[in-house]
């Protein structure tokens, strides 16, 4: 697919979540990315016909773009989140994402948690057979970070800190993203719980069991709509 065909696909898939996943009068969550960027601005557009919808932003980037297309801001936790739409990186046949490229890996999946319906939007180049070929981003608390990456390396992969101008790339949180191939993934429920269980690491883009829908735009144009069979249930809403 061409880069223009990519960048098309991309906006067609964005928007066609906004109109099939949201009603007037709900919350819902707005990931980060080149393809949720679409979606953001979907939602600004029916802001601006007369439709209240409040957003829970994945990144300040998306806060930013929230603010600019005058879409109302909340906080996680402040209601329940009807819908969450966000991009992948990687997408398998078993449901299972690599996100984080954008370095908002920690928020997006707080939201995703949250929300009652999580709906990912892709292009086909970013459906895989097996996850892996994209580095795993994990994020990591700075006074950590060498440590984290040997028992990482001892896992099996190899890590690579990611920088922004010759400066170690920090996250909204404050925390730097270790980038991280191990080849294919062919367990990544299990590679998950192993990450995580490493003092220091905050959180994975290993992304399992929490996809709700998922659409896939393709080169002709159209777009796929793919239900999982299944999704770990959304956190209880406090009263």
């Amino acid at each position: 697919m061409s880069a223009d065909l990519e960048e098309q696909a991309k906006r067609a898939v964005g928007r066609r979540a906004v109109d099939e996943f949201v009603s007037p009068g709900t919350c819902i969550g707005l990931g980060t990315g080149s393809t949720a960027y679409y979606a953001i601005e979907r939602v600004g557009e029916r802001v601006r016909e007369g439709w209240e919808i409040r957003a829970v932003p994945t990144s300040v980037e998306t806060e930013r773009l929230c603010r600019q297309f005058g879409i109302a801001l909340r906080g996680l936790g402040d209601e329940p989140i009807e819908v969450a739409i966000d991009g992948a990186d990687e997408a398998a046949p078993d449901w299972s994402l690599i996100k984080g490229a954008g370095g908002a890996l920690f928020r997006e999946k707080a939201v995703a948690l949250a929300a009652r319906t999580f709906v990912v939007v892709v292009t086909e180049r970013k459906c895989v057979a097996t996850l892996g070929a994209f580095a795993l981003p994990v994020e990591v608390v700075p006074f950590s970070a060498r440590y984290v990456a040997r028992e990482i390396e001892a896992l099996g992969a190899a890590v690579t800190w990611r920088k922004r101008g010759g400066e170690s790339f920090l996250s909204d949180n404050g925390n730097v993203i270790l980038d991280c191939r191990f080849g294919v993934i062919d367990a990544p429920q299990l590679l998950d719980a192993k990450l995580r269980a490493v003092h220091g690491v905050v959180a994975t883009g290993l992304f399992v069991g929490l996809t709700s829908r998922l659409l896939v735009a393709r080169a002709d144009g159209t777009v796929a709509d793919y239900e999982a069979v299944t999704r770990k249930p959304a956190s209880p809403t406090p009263p």
